[in-house]
């Protein structure tokens, strides 16, 4: 049995583990303010809260039902919009409605859950910040002037907070219901009486990790598919430093990432690229090795680690074994791996005070989308010359590229603006792009050879944008 508390209630179920949230809400427990929209994870329709235990801290996180499965929830905090009532609206309601930020109200219970989301998150209270927090909120009616003046009233409401738990906060001030105050002992309680976590048998066939990929493709065949789901796994979490190299294990989010005192201190603009990625209740999802096994061609964290000369760490339970990223695909959707294996780490050397890193996307919309074309680009260089060089790209061939070719030249030479020019030349002989849904062939080509600049303008800012974009 599946046991968690869902808003104030704790329940159970014996539902298949691969059944996801939305349909118990909506079907089991009959709790209709989280809609059905896209079921792809892209709306924000079906936003809810999921609250768990990290150590001492009680830690929130807004997650699109629609992809999460149930054996993801174990001896966590649910919570729907209805679960964040009272008597009459709410604060976050009130701004909605005095905004006039609801006209159809069929997105507004998911910008409503974002809201309360960043109500119980620690992040400082900006309108920039609140707005942030309903980046993966679509409204049908494109009311977004109003729900962003909403958004900057529900940060108004947390100036006072200083430092206070959050959770504490809102109940006091009733922003949200006062039982909030009391889910942390209540989920110490339930994490005690129910150290199973829902993981079928090791020798289930199909690894689940956030489940943002898999629900898109399978969401069929998933319900009743026996899974290892390794979200919640200890020895799959985290992301460290040892000695000098980062350690990302394997179900680390991309919020991990984002947040990562690590990460911050050797790439002071690695969180600004992860917004890149999707949206937030997707990266609160997300898993960096569920993005290199779905093996996209344009992968944005798979572009990334590709620059960063990323090694994977495989087990099948028993051989553990190393596989640097560029090698892991073979063919589109072909991996150097076996079914029984899942990666359960990635490493990679940290960057010296001469290391320089930078990541580009072009997408038609900001947030919640698939790249045309992305790349990366990592670089050492000394006096002026380039000692090390790494360029990645995606979405010019089947699977994520190495630039070996590019990257190669590039080492030795003094960096120019004519030096930039030949090495995107050189790009080009090692791409086969197709025309599709995100751009024809010769547009891909453009990209590319446009992202390879805007790479060396953001790492050199002396050199001559006129000169290289001419």
């Amino acid at each position: 049995m599946l046991k968690f508390i869902l808003n104030n209630q704790e329940v159970s179920t014996s539902l298949p583990t691969g059944t996801v949230l939305l349909d118990y809400i909506r079907y089991d427990q009959h709790l209709k303010g989280t809609k059905i929209g896209c079921r792809e994870g892209d709306c924000g329709a079906c936003t809810v809260l999921v609250g768990e235990l990290t150590g001492e801290q009680l830690r929130y996180r807004s997650f699109t039902s629609c992809l999460t499965p149930l054996g993801n929830l174990q001896g966590k905090h649910v919570v729907t919009v209805e679960g964040i009532n009272r008597e009459g609206l709410n604060p976050i309601q009130q701004a909605m409605v005095d905004e006039s930020a609801t006209q159809c109200g069929f997105c507004t219970p998911g910008f409503v859950m974002s809201l309360a989301g960043f109500c119980l998150s620690e992040k400082e209270a900006t309108c920039q910040n609140a707005i942030a927090a309903v980046d993966g909120n679509i409204c049908r009616c494109t009311g977004y002037k109003s729900i962003e003046r909403a958004a900057a009233r529900v940060a108004h409401l947390l100036e006072e907070r200083n430092g206070e738990e959050p959770t504490t906060f809102v109940a006091q001030q009733q922003i949200l219901p006062e039982y909030f105050a009391g889910i942390k002992p209540r989920l110490q309680a339930l994490t005690l009486e129910a150290r199973s976590n829902g993981h079928t048998p090791d020798s289930a066939p199909q690894f689940v990790g956030g489940g943002t990929d898999l629900y898109v493709q399978k969401h069929e065949t998933m319900r009743e598919l026996a899974a290892q789901f390794l979200f919640d796994h200890p020895s799959l979490q985290g992301v460290v430093r040892e000695e000098n190299h980062c350690v990302i294990g394997g179900a680390a989010t991309v919020t991990d990432l984002a947040e990562s005192a690590v990460l911050r201190e050797y790439f002071p603009e690695f969180r600004g690229f992860l917004h890149l990625v999707s949206s937030t209740p997707i990266r609160n999802m997300a898993t960096v090795a569920g993005n290199f096994v779905n093996a996209s061609p344009i992968g944005d964290l798979t572009i990334m680690f590709l620059a960063l000369n990323a090694q994977l760490v495989l087990s099948d339970g028993s051989v553990t074994r190393e596989v640097p990223l560029r090698a892991f695909y073979q063919g589109y959707k072909q991996l150097a791996k076996t079914p029984q294996e899942n990666i359960t780490a990635i490493r990679f050397e940290l960057p010296d005070a001469h290391t320089k890193f930078n990541f580009e996307k072009v997408s038609k919309r900001t947030h919640l989308d698939i790249a045309s074309v992305n790349s990366a680009c990592q670089l050492t260089v000394a006096d002026g010359f380039i000692t090390a060089a790494s360029l990645s790209a995606g979405g010019v061939g089947p699977t994520p590229r190495l630039l070996a070719k590019a990257s190669a030249f590039l080492v030795g030479k003094e960096v120019s603006e004519e030096l930039i020019q030949e090495a995107t030349e050189l790009a080009q002989t090692e791409i086969s792009p197709i025309s599709d849904a995100r751009g024809t062939e010769t547009y891909k080509r453009l990209l590319l050879s446009q992202l390879i600049k805007a790479h060396f303008l953001a790492l050199f800012p002396q050199l001559s944008a006129a000169e290289l974009l001419r």
